[in-house]
């Protein structure tokens, strides 16, 4: 059994390589399928998040719908779900996980995504980030900005870079022969760590598809707000950067849910979709019909 694009690109080189049947299942179906499944029927799975409960579980529940799903993965799609497999793709946005790999993979260097998280661990996005107290030098308070908020993401980069180069030409100049030694000796051109660009590059991509999620929830009339998929593996930096974002842009009327298995929603739901029959923590999928699934989207009736 197989869900996502690979069940579909790799169908045939699956069944001649390895000589299996392979059972495909849509993306979209299995996604919701698993998440309602989660929200459901599996207790201390879904939190959400604060700095002082980083991990506030909450309570299996039945009154789920309507409810917003962001999903991301390479890039993000924002799934509004309305009932038992009725949902529209009402949105998304192609910054995603992928632009943070491919990003970071030219100005870092690093090799896994896993390489990358913990590099913005140990990263402080005020080295390149332009914040609030930098142009105010201190807080905002008449329209609610911490001196600590992202005012321009990099935003410091050409700045030191402009003044790196402006010392270079007071100390002679950066001619083509003498660049490398100038730069060596005076140490006038900024050197930017790998540890800040990455950190700094993290919270652009999460404060962006938080941004978005709130206005599609805003725009939906969602309350809940569910994020899943291989991009936020658990990793804190991640889930506090949108789980800020939802509040701060709601000014506290939303929330952002997280799950501990944020990266299985598709390969459960596929799997309870050829469940055996009475299986289940409390056979609440018995209840769902295996027809298929009422799919809209946007712009068609």
């Amino acid at each position: 059994m197989a869900t996502g694009g690979g069940a579909y690109k790799f169908y045939d080189d699956m069944k001649r390589i390895l000589g299996v049947e392979v059972l495909r299942e849509d993306e979209m179906d299995c996604l919701i399928i698993g998440l309602d499944f989660f929200i459901r029927e599996i207790p201390r799975e879904v939190f959400t998040y604060s700095d002082d409960d980083p991990m506030h579980f909450q309570a299996p529940r039945a009154d789920i719908y309507p409810y917003l799903l962001v999903n991301i993965g390479s890039g993000v799609s924002m799934i509004k779900v309305s009932g038992q497999r009725q949902f529209e793709r009402i949105g998304g946005t192609s910054l995603g996980g992928g632009t943070l790999w491919g990003l970071l993979s030219l100005l870092t260097g690093a090799r896994t995504f896993d390489d990358m998280l913990k590099m913005a661990e140990a990263g402080d996005n005020a080295a390149v980030d332009m914040l609030v107290g930098d142009i105010y030098g201190a807080d905002y308070n008449k329209i609610g900005l911490k001196s600590t908020a992202i005012a321009s993401s990099f935003g410091k980069v050409f700045k030191m870079k402009r003044q790196g180069e402006n010392q270079a030409e007071d100390h002679g100049g950066l001619s083509q022969d003498n660049r490398e030694e100038d730069n060596d000796a005076s140490g006038s051109q900024p050197q930017f760590r790998k540890e800040d660009i990455s950190r700094s590059l993290l919270y652009a991509v999460s404060n962006n598809i938080g941004q978005i999620a709130y206005l599609q929830s805003e725009k939906h009339n969602l309350e809940r707000i569910y994020f899943g998929g291989s991009f936020i593996r658990g990793h804190r930096q991640t889930i506090q950067t949108l789980s800020y974002a939802i509040n701060f842009w709601s000014k506290g009327e939303k929330k952002a849910y997280f799950l501990r298995h944020e990266g299985y929603l598709g390969s459960v739901g596929a799997f309870l979709k050829r469940q055996p029959r009475n299986w289940g923590r409390r056979n609440s999928f018995e209840e769902y019909p295996m027809e298929r699934p009422i799919i809209t989207h946007q712009g068609e009736e």
